[in-house]
């Protein structure tokens, strides 16, 4: 605290922290009034583990903070803050005057009218070498500043620059074809060392950098199979980074140096530049964090400048558009779209860190403001992000009247979303003719399907029931209420060709979906150094691009995705990426490890495991490496393993060549026999001798009753549940889906012979009636019990790590679950969101708000997801309360036993019936929701309450 109270008296800082602590506090009681006393939180308390603060609850203190306070803390400590402590650091740093707020002001910017690089400049380096010659000193880059116009970088400087890094790179032997990975923030540092790396002909490979200083020595470990498939001989990166980064070198062959860029900038030597060609490599495009079976995108500078031309062309840029770009310099579209585009036709980029935008989305909006700015382009996160965190005081006297093209892409777009955010803004002058989706993919460069210019949003409706039965997107009148709306993405680009195709690869008519194919100059060329994968991306001349879509008058409508992978924050996540970062832990055997999801269809249900082999077996070191496992999980993928399983040498299946056998590992899993050295007969035979004959017989007798049973139901669930999951996977009817569940459900049940009553069922009303259900959690069994004690549909809110699975994916996205994140704050916040217009567009949620279970009976604190959800919708809350599930099936899932199941389901609670105050907000009419609805739980469940404890 030294440092932070030099220019901070004593009075101040203690009347800060006192201030802070109460805002603490009294969110603290309102989540949890029962465990929660006046002096339990202090300046250490952790925010999450001791005081139960779930992302919502974060983003819910955030915000009061800065009200009361009257300050923007700053973004890396906001991301990182983990007690009150650090975030009364923030405060003293940022100052707690109470001030209002200063907007910034608006800079006159006019852009000199330039030329765009002509076709003649075939490769990006001859782009730069154009604009070099004819307007040196034109600035191409301005780093956005709330306090001053901000650091600029011409195209001179950009080329001196890039030509003093190339000579460091040089000296350390890098040659024209090697790969060169950078792995910097967004600075100009960054700008400078992408291009160095292709004025010696050699190739970028960008990697997104360490979000916490604490989190660089496994960031690096995760980036090795990235760096050792495209044979990387260089690595740039930040100086905190270097010295960890060194030890990549024993993991990466090829790896040489491991540098900064103020070492490469050290040499005096000039730099000998390499010739490259049009189809030669300028890009590695890598899907984020995927190290374990990394796929790099090939692209060329043909494939390049091909899809950048014909995106300005699309939109109709030139030299006197401003881009304001807060993209990440990793990803495609912020690399590509952003800056290289900008590049090529003399386009100024105003260019901001991401992590300015995440935790104060309210500066993208003002250095549109400040620059008039006619270019932007975020993921549909970012609208969103903007609807929440900027509130009304943020707008005075911000104008975007300057901006033309709104591009919203690289993830699935709301069409609700944009009409909102044009509304909110449409009193700052934002038109609706800016509004632009847009789609692309990596394999393509950024780029492929744009709306007609100053057209705005065009939104197909079309028939639910016919869409989901058929695959048809028949036109509906809009004020249907059982509508799908799909935003149109526009017109292929000029030059490029899509289709869409069946499963068999032919070409299917206008409305219907399938999947999109393309072809054109921008297509890659496959994945380098990658032939297994590359062979799946094409069918023929065409590219499959792994997205589910249809046609309409020549449009594009993108509908879903088909790539099985993990997807969090725009990052890709393979298996093999987790269990190269656990295998490095100290104590867990390198190369024995395996991670793979675990999926359940009577459940509707995926679960994240990790099994690794250690040879500790001391009940601390495991606990230990159990946290260890869990970090990487949280760090690497947003969220923690449903399981660690740490087990003795052998228990991770190989095959003859050495690869994880993941499919015998979780068959081996799901029967319990992880980690378990078989126990015979004759072995228990001779324990049962050893001791006293007649109890252990009796134990031996109940044992093997259990076991018994457990075998039966589990071969009973076994012949069932595939034929449920074959039915709802192929079903043309969502109501075929759904009574193709009831009756498993029911089969499983009397088979078992496991008694299920239901009371209160009566006290549903109209199904047709939105409401957000919600009940306890304890057992594997709650996501089948609620669809055959319910009778009515609804959709599950399903954690996203859930879409790992084919089989839990396909059999919920059927069923028309709606995923969230749980770990990332910003992207759960937006999630919340989601699924509030979910709710307000007629269908019924189902949440578990303890979010997991444990073997152990208790009810958990709720999150406040979905008493959120029910407020700001306006529908009522259902409580369920489940009794004898966890007996039934423990969290363990190792035997099931033979039980009964009794369902309550309790009267609708409405946010009207609880408001109190006409002044009360959403917030407060959610806690109210929650209190009462975990009354009902609790009064029925027959389980203690763990929130006292």
């Amino acid at each position: 605290m030294q440092q932070t109270t030099r220019h901070h008296d004593g009075e101040d800082v203690a009347d800060s922290a006192v201030q802070l602590l109460r805002i603490v506090r009294e969110l603290a009681a309102e989540l949890h009034p029962q465990r929660t006393a006046a002096g339990a939180v202090t300046l250490d308390s952790l925010l999450a583990r001791e005081l139960g603060f779930d992302s919502l609850a974060k983003v819910e203190l955030i915000a009061r903070i800065e009200r009361h306070f009257s300050v923007s803390l700053p973004e890396r400590v906001v991301a990182d803050a983990e007690t009150p402590r650090e975030l009364l650091r923030a405060l003293l740093s940022a100052g707690v005057a109470r001030v209002a707020r200063a907007l910034p002001e608006a800079i006159p910017f006019v852009a000199a009218k330039a030329a765009a690089a002509p076709p003649e400049a075939q490769t990006l380096v001859e782009v730069l070498q154009w604009h070099v010659a004819r307007h040196p000193d034109r600035i191409h880059i301005r780093f956005y500043s709330e306090t001053d116009e901000g650091e600029a970088i011409t195209y001179r400087q950009l080329w001196d620059g890039a030509l003093r890094i190339a000579a460091g790179l040089q000296r350390r032997d890098v040659e024209a074809g090697e790969a060169a990975a950078l792995m910097l923030p967004t600075c100009q540092e960054y700008f400078f060392s992408f291009f160095a790396i292709l004025l010696l002909g050699a190739i970028p490979v960008p990697l997104y950098p360490p979000a916490r200083p604490s989190q660089i020595e496994d960031h690096l470990r995760r980036h090795a199979g990235i760096l050792a498939n495209c044979r990387a001989a260089t690595l740039i990166t930040v100086p905190e980074a270097r010295g960890i980064a060194q030890l990549l070198k024993s993991h990466v062959e090829t790896l040489r140096h491991v540098v900064t860029v103020r070492e490469l900038e050290e040499s005096a030597e000039p730099a000998r530049l390499a010739a490259a060609g049009p189809q030669d490599i300028a890009l590695l495009q890598y899907t984020s964090g995927s190290t374990g079976h990394p796929k790099g995108v090939v692209l060329t500078h043909a494939n390049l400048l091909a899809n950048i031309r014909a995106m300005g062309a699309a939109i109709q840029a030139d030299s006197s558009d401003i881009f304001v770009s807060w993209l990440p310099l990793y990803h495609d579209m912020g690399l590509i779209g952003a800056w290289l585009g900008s590049l090529t036709h003399a386009v100024t980029l105003v260019s901001m860190p991401p992590l300015d935008f995440l935790t104060h989305p309210r500066r993208w909006l003002w250095a549109i403001h400040r620059y008039r700015a006619t270019l932007s382009a975020a993921p549909n996160f970012g609208y969103e992000l903007c609807l929440r965190r900027i509130e009304d005081e943020d707008l005075k006297g911000l104008r975007l009247d300057s901006w033309r093209a709104a591009f919203n892409g690289a993830e699935a777009v709301s069409p609700d979303t944009m009409q909102r955010f044009q509304q909110r803004f449409k009193d700052c002058g934002l038109r609706a003719e800016a509004l632009m989706p847009v789609y692309g993919l990596a394999e393509c460069a950024v780029g492929l399907c744009f709306p007609p210019l100053g057209r705005g949003m065009r939104v197909d409706h079309i028939k639910r029931d016919v869409f989901m039965h058929s695959g048809v997107a028949e036109p509906a009148d809009a004020g249907d209420a059982h509508v799908l709306r799909f935003a149109a993405c526009g017109h292929v680009l000029a030059d490029h060709q899509v289709r869409v195709v069946d499963r068999l690869d032919h070409e299917l008519p206008e409305r219907r979906v399938g999947q999109l194919q393309c072809c054109g100059p921008s297509c890659t060329s496959g994945y380098y150094r990658n032939p297994e994968q590359t062979a799946g991306l094409f069918s023929g001349a065409w590219l499959n691009s792994g997205d589910l879509a249809y046609l309409a008058d020549g449009e594009v409508y993108i509908t879903g995705r088909i790539k099985d992978m993990i997807i969090r924050a725009g990052r890709n996540i393979y298996p093999d990426e987790l269990e190269a970062a656990i295998g490095d832990i100290p104590g867990i055997r390198k190369g024995r490890v395996a991670v793979f999801a675990s999926s359940d269809p009577a459940t509707a249900s995926e679960r994240l495991v990790v099994i690794a082999e250690t040879r500790l077996t001391e009940p601390a070191e495991l606990s230990r490496l159990r946290e260890r496992i869990n970090a990487l999980a949280i760090d690497l993928a947003e969220t923690s393993a449903d399981e660690v399983v740490l087990a003795a040498p052998g228990a991770v299946l190989k095959t003859s060549s050495g690869k994880i056998r993941r499919a015998a590992c979780r068959e081996l899993y799901e029967r319990g026999l992880i980690g378990k050295t078989p126990r015979s007969p004759r072995w228990q035979l001779a324990r049962v001798m050893l001791g006293s004959l007649p109890p252990v017989l009796r134990r031996a007798r109940h044992y093997l009753a259990v076991i018994a049973y457990s075998g039966y139901a589990r071969a009973l669930f076994w012949s069932i549940a595939p034929i449920v999951w074959t039915a709802v996977a192929v079903s043309p009817r969502l109501s075929w889906r759904w009574a193709a569940m009831r009756a498993g459900v029911r089969a499983l049940a009397r088979g078992s012979c496991t008694a299920l009553k239901v009371h209160g069922r009566e006290r549903l009303e109209d199904g047709a009636r939105p409401c957000v259900f919600v009940a306890n959690h304890a057992s594997y069994l709650d996501g089948p019990i609620v669809i055959a004690a319910l009778g009515r549909r609804f959709r599950f809110v399903a954690k996203a790590e859930l879409l790992q699975g084919a089989v839990s994916r396909i059999f919920l996205q059927r069923i028309q679950a709606e995923f969230v994140e749980r770990f990332d704050q910003q992207q759960s916040a937006l999630d919340a969101q989601r699924l509030v217009q979910c709710v307000r567009a007629g269908n019924s949620l189902l949440f578990f708000p303890e979010g997991t279970f444990t073997r152990l009976a208790g009810l958990m604190p709720f999150h406040m997801g979905a008493f959120v959800a029910a407020a700001q919708a306006g529908v009522p809350v259902v409580p369920i309360a489940i009794r004898g599930a966890r007996a039934t099936l423990r969290g363990d899932g190792t035997h099931a036993r033979h039980g009964a199941i009794t369902v309550w389901i309790g009267a609708p609670i409405h946010p009207r019936d609880v408001r109190r105050d006409a002044a009360e907000d959403d917030w407060a009419i959610a806690l109210k929701l929650r209190d009462a609805a975990r009354r009902y739980i609790l009064s029925h469940c027959g389980e203690p309450d763990l929130q006292r404890a």
